[in-house]
């Protein structure tokens, strides 16, 4: 059941930041939505959210966010990032993430969860600690997986991914989708950028292989398609299907836009319903020149050349500047990390300075907060 796609915003006295978006089921309040971020939060490492993820989650559905997304969510143990990843691939994983689920839709807000594997950037030790690279099985790593033998720079090398093994994968991604319909999630996304498992298998800089999964973009693109076909199968035709792609690897003859936009109309025709358009990450070391917006380019190719929709994101933290991306036909949704970390009610702040009143716009505020409520200028 694939909804029609509206090209642009027609004229209201509703900014395109604030206008609402429906598909299938799910009726998103408003184009700004929270990207996911990794939180490294889960100490115990068994992979179950706490209440940092019920807290850091639900201040930013509190604050008025369209679609709340969590972070990379391991489809299996080994798929995580580091240890300290949330999961779900248990039945107790799946029982916290719907109570998180259930606060955020309480604040009017829909929620998304990004199904992951790591891949060979698996397995390593969180952000700030004091020590980078793969963590050592000897200190509770595990031995990490990609398409080729190829390790990531200053990682270990992975193991090359056999027959049953990527059968293995896409078993793991439908596990996880099972459980993610039953945790209540209204947005399934499917990460295939950033470096990690599935934009290894697309990226000839990763992908080595010379069999049916290797070589041509049809054979590379195999593995996401096989998953993506699965996951909308399993989670039925009610629930929304997103891929999260990187772009480009910034590398002159690897993966591209152009490749990405193809591979999302093959998507799209597999069950997805919307491209969440990031950059980079299958390479350590490339020289990009970021400023604000500066992704925004990639999702507006891949929607207007894929017909499909997309949400963009990349240092977008202005409300005049994110509406402008909605109102131009640029992307369909704004997805923001940094400036809801650092200003959870980011989109209450975005209402004022485009002219809503952020107590009425949507149910942006909570009605516990009506007696602070935003003035005609802008708190500072």
């Amino acid at each position: 059941m694939q909804s029609t796609i509206v090209w642009s915003v027609t004229a209201s006295s509703t900014p395109a930041l604030f206008s609402p978006l429906s598909i299938r089921s799910t009726v998103f309040r408003n184009r700004i939505w929270a990207a996911p971020m990794c939180q490294y939060a889960v100490d115990l490492e068994d992979g179950v959210p706490t209440d940092w993820h019920l807290v850091h989650l639900g201040s930013i559905a509190r604050g008025g966010a369209g679609l709340v997304m969590t972070e990379a969510t391991g489809v299996s143990p080994e798929g995580r990032i580091s240890a300290e990843d949330t999961g779900i691939y248990t039945d107790e994983q799946r029982d916290v993430w719907a109570r998180i689920v259930d606060f955020i839709h309480s604040q009017g807000a829909a929620a998304g969860i990004q199904l992951a594997h790591a891949g060979r950037k698996a397995s390593v030790f969180r952000e700030w600690g004091d020590q980078d690279g793969t963590r050592p099985v000897s200190e509770g790593g595990w031995q990490t997986l990609a398409p080729s033998a190829i390790a990531f720079d200053g990682y270990d090398t992975p193991v090359a991914l056999d027959s049953a093994g990527i059968d293995g994968v896409v078993d793991d991604f439908v596990s996880a989708a099972h459980r993610s319909v039953e945790a209540g999630f209204d947005v399934i996304e499917v990460h295939a950028a950033h470096g990690y498992l599935l934009h290894q298998f697309l990226s000839p800089l990763s992908n080595l292989r010379d069999d049916e999964y290797g070589g041509s973009l049809e054979n590379r693109a195999r593995l996401l398609l096989r998953v993506v076909t699965a996951v909308r199968a399993a989670i039925g035709e009610e629930k929304v299907l997103f891929v999260r792609f990187s772009g480009t690897d910034w590398v002159e003859g690897a993966w591209d836009v152009e490749q990405t936009t193809t591979v999302a109309r093959w998507a799209s025709e597999a069950g997805a319903d919307l491209f969440d358009i990031s950059t980079g990450g299958v390479v350590d070391g490339v020289k990009i020149s970021v400023g604000p917006g500066y992704q925004v380019p990639f999702a507006e190719h891949v929607r207007r050349e894929g017909g499909v929709r997309t949400s963009a994101v990349g240092l977008i933290s202005d409300a005049r500047h994110a509406s402008q991306v909605i109102e131009s036909g640029q992307a369909d949704a704004v997805m923001l990390g940094r400036k809801l970390l650092r200003d959870p009610n980011f989109p209450q702040r975005a209402a004022i300075e485009l002219g809503l009143d952020a107590h009425t716009a949507g149910g942006l505020v909570p009605p516990q907060y009506n007696r602070a409520r935003w003035h005609d200028e802008v708190d500072s």
